[in-house]
């Protein structure tokens, strides 16, 4: 199976690359408003002396592309994933100036984010899988984290900030004898 390399790229979707046996790159950067954009160099670096192809395919494209190829194994896997109800599959990628970065990834539980799972930290061309509490984060890091899309966004205000957001209601109660 050829090796395909995940890349999210935040506020803009997820890139997939992978080196053919010829030396060439192939890379499609799947858009968050279902567009994709298909990628290819000559050359495994893609550096600027690279001849490169682009074309932006929109997702009934993308799809009849993948049917014509004869659909990729990973897409629909990840596809079948996140297409649960409830279920949100995210990676965060741990910044220097992060909370986490030189801690250990602790328990989110004992801080009262229940429901939600690292999953992995992913680290070099390693994967680190269901790190255990005293497993230590470092810059470069990516975690991948499972979830109800709430508590994976509560686990990544955490670990870029170190504080818990809650929402409090504050309308007033009416007691009886008040």
């Amino acid at each position: 199976m050829t090796d395909v390399k995940r890349v999210k790229l935040p506020g803009v979707g997820v890139l997939h690359t992978f080196v053919t046996d010829s030396g060439g790159k192939i890379g499609v950067v799947a858009h968050r408003s279902g567009h994709s954009d298909l990628i290819a160099f000559d050359d495994e670096k893609g550096g600027p002396e690279a001849t490169k192809v682009s074309l932006r395919l929109n997702e009934d494209e993308a799809h009849t592309l993948a049917e014509l190829l004869g659909g990729t194994r990973i897409t629909e896997s990840l596809t079948a994933l996140e297409a649960i109800p409830g279920l949100s599959i995210d990676w965060f990628s741990v910044d220097y100036d992060d909370h986490i970065a030189g801690q250990e990834l602790g328990s989110l539980a004992d801080r009262g984010v229940f429901g939600v799972t690292v999953v992995a930290v992913v680290r070099g061309d390693g994967a680190n899988p269901a790190p255990a509490p005293d497993f230590r984060v470092f810059p470069g890091d990516t975690l991948i984290v499972a979830g109800t899309p709430e508590k994976v966004a509560k686990a990544f205000t955490f670990y870029r900030t170190g504080e818990l957001t809650t929402k409090l209601k504050t309308d007033s109660i009416d007691l009886p004898g008040d």
